[in-house]
């Protein structure tokens, strides 16, 4: 194992100021349905090929189950385009593949300790322990596996796993070929800070030869907006970047906001980069649409009442300048914007209203 690897980066239960979500961009998830598989599963037959080779290079099962599951969890979460979900996913599935285990029981608590372990590893990612959980929940809460000789059982949940894992590495196609719609020649829209759904959306206009202009956020104290410039630079797609607090001043130039999220939750709104809820204020309050980009994994059972009614993330904050003694620093790294302030979710399940991403997470955990 790498030195990296097994260095716990937000022990818990005393996480360090910094959290290791910033130093990871976890990405936050939430829950599936049958629904959900079989639309994933139509985009994830159209390009076959696209991820079965990161597939195929996954490292070879580790002895021990749960001794291994960091080791695997980092060579998932490396990959560029893996969602730290997704990289919980693929290593709870390794755990099933190296497990001992001679019954069900036996097996399923090893994923719970294997689960509880990931989640220790930073215990403010909210997508790595809604990961854990929604892979125990899709995987072992089958009823006919009771009926199943054990063998029989696990290479059942295996595949599930796996299948459940190649799906969601093809959720950003899927967004954004559903995205183009609303994307038009001559359009002007605003971004904010660096995320690789609205990257592949603008991807994907770009290649269709659509001609638009992109406004994007520098994204202190990180700059994610610079690399996001870079990346749309790069396509040559033109750009403008903007200071901060600059949104107000240039929102009358713009045509929409696209957004990704780090997580949708129960009442429709979204916990996101810090900054982003005042961003769809403006943009209310100017009539300008805010479309969100996010996959369907990111979709937890949360509802926030305001900012502080969520678990704390935490990033360095440089002035550049010395800050004076006794003088506090906010490092929050993410705020929570109402479903209210929000137009449309571009997710892999389809176009959505707010109202309807509360509906559907109301009946799935009745």
């Amino acid at each position: 194992m790498e030195p990296d690897a097994a260095q716990n980066p937000n022990p818990s239960p005393a996480p360090p100021p910094i959290s290791a979500y910033y130093q990871t961009r976890a990405e936050h998830h939430a829950v599936v349905s049958s629904d959900w598989l079989a639309h994933a599963a139509a985009a994830a037959a159209a390009n076959p090929g696209a991820d079965a080779a990161d597939a195929a290079a996954a490292p070879p099962p580790s002895p021990g189950g749960a001794g291994g599951v960091i080791e695997e969890f980092n060579f998932w979460r490396r990959k560029p385009e893996a969602a730290e979900a997704v990289a919980a996913i693929m290593a709870l599935a390794a755990v099933i593949r190296s497990s001992r285990a001679t019954t069900m029981m036996e097996l399923e608590i090893e994923l719970k300790k294997a689960s509880d372990k990931l989640k220790s590893w930073d215990a403010t990612s909210i997508s790595l322990s809604a990961a854990c959980d929604l892979f125990m929940r899709f995987v072992t809460r089958t009823s006919h596996l009771e009926h199943e000789k054990f063998d029989a059982a696990k290479s059942r949940l295996i595949e599930r796993g796996e299948k459940f894992g190649e799906i969601s590495l093809k959720a950003r196609k899927t967004i954004a070929m559903l995205s183009q719609d609303f994307i038009y020649d001559g359009c002007t829209m605003l971004v904010h800070g660096y995320s690789r759904v609205v990257l592949e959306v603008l991807k994907l206009a770009a290649s269709d030869h659509k001609l638009f202009r992109v406004l994007c956020t520098e994204g202190r104290p990180d700059r994610t907006g610079l690399r996001m410039s870079n990346e749309l630079a790069a396509l040559g797609i033109p750009v403008k970047v903007l200071i901060d607090s600059a949104v107000a001043y240039s929102m009358d130039e713009v045509d929409m906001v696209f957004v990704g999220a780090d997580g949708v939750v129960e009442s429709g709104g979204i916990i996101n980069m810090m900054g982003t809820y005042q961003i769809a204020l403006v943009a209310h309050s100017m009539n300008k649409p805010v479309y969100v980009a996010a996959e369907s994994y990111k979709f937890a059972r949360l509802y926030p009442l305001d900012q502080k009614d969520m678990t704390p993330a935490h990033r360095p904050i440089d002035f550049g300048v010395p800050v004076p003694t006794g003088v506090e620093v906010e490092t929050s790294a993410r705020d929570y914007t109402p479903p209210q302030y929000l137009t449309l979710l571009l997710t892999d399940l389809g176009v959505l209203t707010p109202s309807v991403v509360s509906d559907e997470l109301i009946q799935l955990y009745l």
